[in-house]
């Protein structure tokens, strides 16, 4: 029996729930790289295990975002981490789809008005993957070896560790990256652990790097649900979704991020862990040559998530000086 008959026949009201459920598909909008589309999918089962729906009740929309039409120089040099969501958003305005997938690391942390994220996914591994066909590590990288990036924060990082080693630019998607380094376009990479996960091909990483070796990305690992925040209807639909602990920590380092203004221009790592009830973040910025790097860590109850984001980054801020504060709102 449909739920409007069930409805009918008890005498109940439908719900604006209930109407997005039975009446119409469900929009769901994504970057098309293979990565997007499986977190999107990801989303969709998930939905459909949470209230019984069928594939059917879902439509899949594709969105082609600035971030992916630029592939000629790196991003730092035309916009901030909006390249990757701006059409995303703009179709989610125009109430084009219904909710917007992300990676939470490509996420602003101002969002347009009337947007808001109100789900996060359960989080993935948060760490980088070292990949080289022909080396173990980078500490075992020779001098004058190539390692491939386009992230400011993973080129700075190498720089600080390795300033012995050559960066070069390396752009695409997870697919296309490999195959450059199959091309031998460098002797090595970094990817996100998470994204290989996801992908069902975590065994082309060489080895995970330790957080306590290079920061990850903030909020890297993580998979954020954005709509419009009139919305109630779907952010009914989507609370059985959500993680917590994911979500407290991604408000920390995303606090974090905020205060340190940080950009597509500013190497900036983060990460949150909560562990027996307590949270703990550990930060860092860097310089873009890696020559300096201010870090520091802060620990406190769960509902300090965002009082501790912004005061780890004030005290790199103090600890960094005047002169590197100006240099870093230049970059951003």
């Amino acid at each position: 029996m449909s739920a409007k008959r069930d409805q009918a026949r008890t005498g109940s009201r439908p719900t604006p729930e209930d109407d997005i459920v039975q009446e119409k598909p469900i929009k769901i909008g994504t970057r098309g790289s293979p990565l997007a589309l499986a977190q999107a999918h990801e989303v969709r089962s998930r939905l459909m295990a949470a209230h019984g729906l069928q594939e059917n009740r879902f439509e899949v929309v594709i969105i082609k975002t600035s971030g992916d039409k630029i592939l000629d120089r790196p991003l730092a040099e035309v916009g901030g981490k909006g390249l990757f969501t701006k059409e995303i958003e703009e179709a989610l305005i125009a109430g084009d789809i219904d909710l917007a997938v992300h990676s939470m690391k490509d996420v602003a942390t101002e969002l347009p008005p009337g947007l808001t994220i109100s789900t996060i996914l359960p989080r993935e591994d948060t760490r980088d993957a070292f990949i080289s066909l022909r080396y173990l590590s980078l500490k075992e990288m020779p001098a004058g070896a190539k390692v491939g990036t386009s992230s400011l924060r993973r080129a700075a990082q190498v720089k600080h560790l390795r300033p012995d080693l050559e960066v070069v630019q390396f752009r695409g998607n997870v697919q296309t990256r490999l195959a450059k380094l199959a091309e031998g376009v460098a002797d090595a990479t970094f990817l996100a652990c998470a994204g290989l996960n996801r992908l069902g091909i975590s065994e082309r990483a060489t080895a995970p790097v330790d957080t306590a070796e290079m920061l990850p990305a903030v909020a890297q690992g993580a998979v954020g649900i954005e709509i419009r925040d009139d919305d109630e209807a779907i952010k009914d639909l989507l609370k059985p979704l959500n993680d917590e602990a994911t979500a407290l920590c991604v408000t920390a380092e995303r606090a974090f991020l905020r205060t340190l203004e940080g950009s597509c221009r500013t190497p900036i790592g983060g990460i949150a862990q909560l562990s027996d009830g307590k949270l703990t973040l550990r930060g860092e910025v860097l310089s873009p040559d890696g020559e300096e790097r201010y870090h520091g860590e802060r620990s406190g109850s769960p509902a300090s998530a965002i009082k501790m984001g912004v005061e780890l980054a004030e005290e790199l801020l103090q600890n960094a000086g005047e002169d590197f504060v100006r240099r870093l709102k230049a970059a951003g």
